[in-house]
């Protein structure tokens, strides 16, 4: 009787992971541009009763709002770049052709060659 434990078809495809990782880091970045509106409003009306900007940035705590979209702009094009070469491989493996890749992703063809360059340097 094997009791090893098996691998979820998540664990087994590096695309869904990537996906799922994706998922993840969205949540996060909803929650925080959330927080990023809500603390834009506030700042607006400080700005609209007359407040200088000096006085608003000054006053504001951490993270800035610029802080908060500039992380969460980061956190996108990490996942979002991991979840894009692994799904170009997925297609790849799956006999989709390079120019049909790229025309699904409305890139060009060396794009997705880089791509694919890029996710084997990165699993190798």
């Amino acid at each position: 009787m094997d009791l090893a434990p098996r691998e979820s078809a998540e664990e087994q495809d590096p695309a869904a992971r990537a996906l799922g990782e994706l998922l993840e880091v969205l949540d996060v970045c909803i929650a925080d541009l959330e927080r990023a509106r809500s603390r834009g409003r506030e700042l607006l009306e400080r700005r609209r009763t007359g407040t200088p900007w000096l006085d608003i940035v000054t006053a504001e705590s951490r993270p800035l709002v610029v802080e908060q979209v500039s992380t969460v702009m980061a956190a996108l094009a990490t996942a979002g770049g991991a979840w894009r070469r692994e799904q170009a491989h997925a297609l790849q493996s799956e006999q989709v052709s390079i120019n049909r890749i790229a025309a699904l992703y409305g890139v060009t063809r060396q794009r997705i060659s880089a791509l694919l360059r890029e996710r084997a340097r990165s699993v190798a």
